[in-house]
């Protein structure tokens, strides 16, 4: 199954090298619709992203729809590219930030830059650089980064206290809140309620680039940033996975493989996740926000990346441009920011994002996302990391299990993905 779906996205991205190269982009003649794919079903996202497409529409009757077409977000980028390899490809797509170099390099987006410069009211120039470079190749932008979102730990300080722990907040005002402390009141709370302590969410054992937001306490990469070494095997890599393991299988700090949890419904003390979750909240426990705990490498932070492109083989690649400049504009760039932090310099203040995050106080919003992007790094990302990813995840595979040599399965994982990082 592995091999198969793997050899679906090679041929997707073949087809989108193939048949993107120097084309310009196209417009069909008569009333236009538009797809556009996306990772959420949550509906308070759907709601916004219809309200903008009403507005649109409303002042372009020649659009007489604007569909997001909700795809799995564990499958996403296989379920986009199978519909690129099956000539369905949509006329925009969300794009995660581990995918962006096959895509951005792929000649199958058009060029943004032309576009969002001339949309009326744009304000190209308030983007941040730091946010366009993976998006950007050879000076021109393939996808608009409308999501630079940190990972932070939401706490259901209830159970913590149930279970006679000191909160997160308590342990940060004390100078305590690291990795060891984070896992201790996790191992607590299971043994003391029976609830799972940490979820690192969307990770499930099989999303292993989420794993990020822990490895990076250790200062560990899955690859050098040349992407040409594998890290895996390296000892920053060695010390945080032993750890991890350790927390699932002897200290039962995390559900073991197979055991779900929902943060959200009060199944767990702890998620490592994005502020996008915050919608899922619904007061029936009080409930913190923190920055990741602090590792041996000291404070850091990560975070995920989307991009937003439009494809050269639409029919209405002109159309989904202007979209795409109306969508992400100051005002409604504003608005999404109550789920997806903007590029924007003038919108990534405290403050601002506040307006539209009414949960969030200003001081979670400072130290989990404002600060978070100042100082953090993006999730891994390569060339043909469907590939890569799926070569890693089969070979973690031995990882989940309580008798597993933790060194010699990291080892094994370089020893497969060498040859493909290699390429690179």
């Amino acid at each position: 199954m592995r091999w198969n779906i793997t050899a679906i996205v090679a041929a997707a991205l073949l087809t989108l090298t193939a048949c993107g190269g120097g084309k310009e982009a196209t417009q069909s003649d008569g009333p236009a619709s538009l797809r556009m794919t996306i990772w959420t079903a949550n509906e308070a996202h759907l709601k916004l992203f219809n309200e903008i497409a009403a507005e649109y529409k409303a002042a372009h009757p020649d659009v007489t729809e604007i569909k997001f077409d909700s795809l799995p977000f564990d499958t996403y980028t296989t379920a986009l590219t199978t519909q690129i390899a099956g000539g369905n490809q949509p006329d925009l797509a969300w794009i995660l930030e581990n995918s962006a170099p096959d895509f951005v390099s792929s000649g199958a987006l058009v060029p943004l830059d032309d576009t969002l410069k001339k949309a009326d009211g744009y304000q190209f120039d308030d983007l941040a650089a730091g946010p366009l470079k993976l998006w950007q190749d050879k000076g021109k932008l393939y996808a608009y980064p409308f999501s630079t979102s940190p990972f932070g730990m939401f706490v259901n300080n209830d159970l913590a206290k149930k279970a006679g722990q000191q909160t997160p907040a308590e342990l940060i005002a004390a100078g305590q809140w690291n990795w060891d402390t984070a896992l201790k009141l996790a191992s607590a709370v299971n043994a003391g309620t029976g609830k799972a302590g940490l979820v690192i969410r969307d990770f499930d054992y099989k999303t292993w680039n989420n794993l990020a937001s822990f490895w990076g306490g250790w200062g560990a990469k899955a690859w050098s940033d040349d992407g040409k070494t594998c890290g895996f095997d390296q000892p920053e890599m060695v010390e945080a996975m032993t750890a991890l393991h350790k927390a699932v299988f002897v200290d039962k700090a995390l559900p073991g493989p197979g055991v779900s949890a929902d943060f959200f419904a009060g199944d767990a003390a702890l998620t490592i996740t994005q502020i996008s979750r915050a919608s899922l909240l619904k007061n029936t426990f009080g409930w913190d926000l923190v920055p990741l705990p602090q590792g041996k490498a000291g404070s850091y932070a990560v975070f995920g990346q989307a991009g937003i492109g439009v494809f050269k083989k639409s029919r209405n690649a002109a159309v989904a441009q202007d979209f795409l400049a109306f969508m992400t504009n100051p005002a409604n760039s504003a608005k999404l920011a109550a789920y997806f932090p903007p590029p924007r310099t003038s919108q990534l203040t405290a403050e601002t994002l506040a307006k539209t995050n009414p949960l969030l106080k200003p001081e979670q919003l400072q130290k989990v996302v404002v600060d978070g992007i100042a100082k953090g790094a993006v999730g891994p990302s390569h060339a043909g990391f469907a590939e890569l990813s799926q070569t890693v995840r089969a070979s973690l595979d031995p990882l989940w299990q309580p008798q597993a040599d933790v060194k010699a399965v990291l080892g094994g994982v370089c020893a497969k993905i060498a040859p493909q990082l290699a390429k690179s």
